[in-house]
């Protein structure tokens, strides 16, 4: 009975670990290609127009927040394992969480860094488009925020 107990411990403690790693990890992918993807576009744009590079970092701070958000639940969940004592089901919640908040982190990433690049490159030709960019920009955004409040949830349960 001990072995099926201990082997039950380990299954869940491997779902939160999943959870925990999947949340940072699928975040910080997003990130990093928001950020790569926007630097690009910022790059090239400073060279037309380096007056402008300040004003178009905006994309870059935005993905660099995904990443904040998976690591907020890596280290909640991460916190809440314990060796004896954690549940099946709190594992699966966590990888629940860490998923949703890993994978939402991700494709606004995505997102974010393809907007952020044809965004200040188009704000450096016509000024009158930041204002466009910034609102994609936010709802690009919103959607990683979606992931954080049911990963949030999750967590808790």
């Amino acid at each position: 009975m001990s072995v099926l107990l201990q082997q039950e411990n380990a299954t869940a403690a491997f779902f939160g670990f999943m959870g925990c790693t999947s949340a940072l990890v699928f975040a910080c992918l997003g990130a990093a290609y928001g950020t790569a993807k926007s630097g690009v576009g910022i790059s090239s744009m400073g060279v037309m127009k380096p007056e402008l590079v300040m004003r178009s970092i905006i994309p870059v701070v935005m993905a660099g927040v995904i990443g904040i958000y998976g690591l907020i639940i890596a280290v909640i969940i991460g916190t809440k394992v314990e060796p004896t004592g954690y549940t099946t089901f709190q594992g699966f919640a966590a990888l629940g969480s860490g998923l949703s908040v890993g994978l939402s982190g991700l494709a606004a990433g995505m997102a974010i860094g393809i907007v952020g690049d044809a965004g200040v490159r188009a704000t450096a030709q016509q000024p009158k488009l930041f204002v466009g960019m910034i609102l994609i920009l936010i709802f690009a955004e919103a959607l990683a925020l979606y992931g954080l409040i049911v990963a949030l949830i999750l967590s808790t349960k």
